[in-house]
């Protein structure tokens, strides 16, 4: 009696087959659902990147503040923002108006430096703003309402009006308050004699 023996061969393995199992394979690797998409992407958010970015400004001149007070033997407590997509910095103390000047001039200056010092550690140009006592806040609030004050005059009479010469900072702020009150303003002059005009809607 013959016993016959039976041998099974292998499926034949084709082209096709293995591009459907490499098909396979990347879609086991890729994320599965929303939530894991979102999360692979988490790494690369730009709005994280650029608030890490404002708040490592601040950190800087944080540090570089309070070696300058230090060596001033003054007491200040900081506070560090972002604010309007820029770093803010602000020092508080009993008193500091040394360091405020007269119309601002030394903090103007301590404000440069600080943001030199952001320069030197990060090597990227800084937009810090830097405030003591609140000498800006309050100067923010008296500025606006000049601005919205001087709108109301303008269209009231139709007449433009010429403000007082201004720094960048302060001027922005006239503009923005002027805009808000439905008018239009534009800046004048040469450095450091520039100033902003209030223009009627119709100009």
């Amino acid at each position: 009696m013959n016993a016959e023996t039976e041998t099974e061969t292998a499926p034949e393995t084709t082209a096709q087959d293995m591009s459907e199992h490499a098909d396979d394979n990347a879609a086991a690797d890729a994320p599965s659902t929303v939530e894991d998409q979102d999360e692979a992407a988490a790494g690369t958010d730009p709005d994280a990147d650029r608030i890490a970015r404002l708040e490592q400004e601040g950190d800087i001149a944080a540090d570089y503040l309070e070696e300058l007070l230090d060596i001033a033997d003054l007491d200040g407590d900081l506070d560090i923002d972002v604010e309007a997509d820029r770093a803010a910095v602000s020092i508080v103390g009993a008193d500091l108006s040394q360091l405020v000047g007269r119309d601002g001039k030394v903090l103007e200056a301590l404000q440069e430096l600080t943001r030199l010092a952001v320069y030197r550690e990060t090597g990227e140009r800084s937009r810090l703003m830097l405030d003591i006592s609140g000498y800006r806040a309050d100067k923010r609030a008296r500025l606006t309402q000049l601005g919205a004050e001087t709108a109301a005059q303008v269209a009231a009479t139709g007449e433009p009006v010429s403000l007082d010469p201004m720094s960048p900072f302060e001027r922005k702020i006239v503009h923005d308050a002027v805009a808000a009150a439905g008018l239009r303003s534009e800046s004048a002059g040469v450095e450091p004699r520039r100033y902003v005009v209030v223009l009627p809607a119709d100009a």
